[in-house]
């Protein structure tokens, strides 16, 4: 691998990721420019602009290696990542865009009207957020420690203040620009590669290799997963999906709930396309790099399959387009977190003001780079499942129940957010402490979803009936602005 040309394809990507920004400020000057990009984004260009975000190091770098681990169980997770975006369709996406909030706490105060329940709701944004964008610095660390040789760390410090510089500049507006372009950076970052190794195979006559490797359990050290591991982590992921602060976020942007409806269909597509690549280039890691497997670097596939396959400068510049999309992957989700960190902290600490953003902009990349740097690497795919477990058991409820249930109380909706937060944080605790022990008891806490989020559901209906008398007042009009279309009501402002 050469050095220097993977360092030149950081460097092109972060340039031009500056230079957008930085083009966005132009277009940026009024509070909701910074927040929700003035609610003028067109499907098109949103939908882009959440697979640029979306697309995370889980998705470019961690669902190869998983399969080079784990075979045909680490589908479930391009599959559960994708069918998450037909529940936000279904049940989500319009009536969040109509409720005319910026960020997922400011819906919680306008459904309840609940000061107490909102900052509970920024506090677990907040934590969400930060979890998910150590990951993304985590693989920034590894992708510059194998392209170059230089230390991870700094990746990780490359990527926070790129991230910090264009949010600063243009907020939601800028961002979106930049997200979109890496959207499709990302897209042809992993095709291009993938299609160029299956033609070298093929032109070589080593397609046979492939043979028994796609799907052979015994080929790798992992095993097969259990039932239950498997059912659990489907639920995490299309119940996480609907609670994802920094995704969230981006439907407020659409200029009118049919818009929203519309970005999430195009996202499902955009969606289904890019995880085509990372599954080819995850069975062909199986066939050509399966010691990664055991030595514990298989989220290195993708970076290192172009040099063990075709090799010289040609398996070079491969790898150069790769690493260039891996750096895409990492600002574009790592900014869209930081726009939603900083919208939820400027919203509740400095009255939501512009200069208010920027510094809680500057909050929001400081304190997961120092995680980051303070904690060592792991897998990737499987660090952010269970971010979405963590999600799925306590924005999700909340936003299912106060968007479809009339009866959601402010004591049931804090209780169930408190039940779901605690029982899914002490499972992962344990799993972190103790994760080599075999057993069914380690898959219920290291996959907690399958019961966290019945009993966070459980919890806030429960508590909601039995505390039925304290509905809040308001909350016939509030479900009409949700559920009513725009056109029945008075133009939006």
């Amino acid at each position: 691998m050469n050095s220097t040309v993977s360092l030149i394809a950081v460097a092109l990507v972060s340039v031009v990721t500056v230079t957008i920004a930085i083009n966005g400020l132009r277009l940026s000057r009024t509070t909701g420019d910074f927040y929700v990009a003035s609610r003028t984004v067109r499907p098109w260009w949103n939908a882009s602009a959440i697979g640029g975000e979306y697309l995370s190091a889980a998705s470019f770098l961690g669902i190869a290696g998983l399969i080079v681990v784990s075979g045909q169980d680490a589908l479930w997770f391009p599959i559960g990542y994708t069918a998450g975006y037909l529940m936000l369709l279904l049940f989500v996406a319009a009536p969040l865009r109509r409720s005319r909030a910026y960020t997922i706490p400011d819906f919680a105060q306008i459904r309840f009207g609940s000061r107490g329940l909102r900052r509970l709701t920024s506090f677990l944004v907040v934590v969400i957020c930060w979890l998910y964008i150590v990951p993304q610095l985590h693989g920034a660390a590894l992708t510059l420690g194998i392209s170059s040789g230089l230390p991870g760390w700094l990746g990780s410090l490359l990527v926070m203040g790129i991230v910090c510089v264009t949010v600063l500049a243009g907020g939601m507006r800028s961002i979106t620009f930049v997200q979109a372009f890496q959207f499709w950076l990302k897209l042809a970052a992993l095709a291009i590669p993938a299609v160029f190794l299956l033609l070298h195979l093929d032109l070589a006559g080593e397609s046979a290799t492939l043979n028994g490797a796609i799907f052979d359990h015994t080929a790798q050290t992992g095993a097969a997963k259990g039932l239950y591991y498997n059912i659990s982590l489907l639920v995490a992921l299309l119940f996480g999906t609907l609670g994802l602060p920094h995704v969230l976020v981006r439907f407020y942007t659409n200029p009118d709930g049919p818009s929203a409806r519309k970005t999430t269909a195009i996202v499902l597509g955009l969606l289904s396309l890019f995880y085509l690549f990372p599954t080819v280039l995850g069975i062909l890691g199986r066939a050509y790099t399966p010691e990664l497997a055991s030595s514990g670097n298989a989220d290195a596939t993708v970076l290192l399959l172009p040099g063990r396959i075709i090799g010289g400068m040609a398996g070079d510049a491969l790898t150069a387009i790769i690493i260039g999309g891996a750096f895409a992957a990492f600002l574009s989700t790592s900014s869209g977190l930081v726009v939603s960190l900083a919208g939820t902290i400027s919203q509740d600490l400095f009255r939501g003001t512009v200069r208010g953003f920027r510094i809680s902009t500057v909050i929001a990349t400081a304190v997961p780079l120092l995680l980051a740097l303070g904690t060592n690497s792991f897998a990737l795919a499987g660090a952010v499942g269970s971010v979405f477990a963590f999600t799925a058991s306590t924005v999700c409820p909340l936003l299912l129940l106060g968007i479809w249930w009339r009866g959601l109380t402010v004591v049931g909706a804090i209780s169930g957010l408190f039940a779901g937060a605690f029982s899914c944080g002490l499972a992962l605790l344990l799993a972190a402490i103790m994760p080599n022990e075999p057993g069914s008891l380690h898959d219920l806490v290291s996959q907690p979803a399958a019961w966290t989020v019945p009993l966070a559901f459980i919890v806030m209906v429960g508590v909601s009936v039995a505390t039925k008398d304290r509905i809040p007042a308001r909350v016939d009009s509030v479900l009409a602005r949700l559920h009513v279309p725009e056109q029945l009501h008075n133009p939006t402002p």
